[in-house]
């Protein structure tokens, strides 16, 4: 038979909806609408840092995003992730024979990426 504790238990709601913070902003969201309107699941935190940088031109904190920065136009862009940072930069050279550099904390030194002959 079920213990009368583990049934009360089980009926307590835990909302362990992840949140972010914004210092400059000085707030904080939870994700519950990435998760539950948009469906991102697991992409949820990083399709909030992408639409409030959209939309206030800053990442919320605790965000590093890898910078793709062209040397030779005003071209550039910011990922949360290598993979894309690294496509944008390959592509973005071959198209304009542009060097591109690809900037992260993660890395001591950035990145060159140099345009295909």
């Amino acid at each position: 038979m079920a213990d009368r504790r583990d049934i009360d238990n089980a009926r307590e709601k835990i909302d362990d909806t992840p949140t972010i913070a914004c210092s400059r902003c000085d707030r904080e969201w939870d994700l519950a609408y990435e998760l539950d309107e948009l469906h991102a699941g697991n992409g949820a935190l990083e399709q909030f840092a992408l639409d409030h940088r959209q939309h206030t031109g800053h990442f919320p904190d605790d965000v590093t995003p890898w910078l793709a920065e062209c040397r030779r136009c005003p071209d550039h862009e910011a990922f949360l992730s290598e993979r894309p940072a690294r496509r944008w930069a390959e592509t973005h050279a071959r198209h304009t024979r542009h060097r591109v550099v690809l900037q992260h904390a993660s890395i001591d030194e950035p990145l060159t990426v140099e345009p295909t002959k």
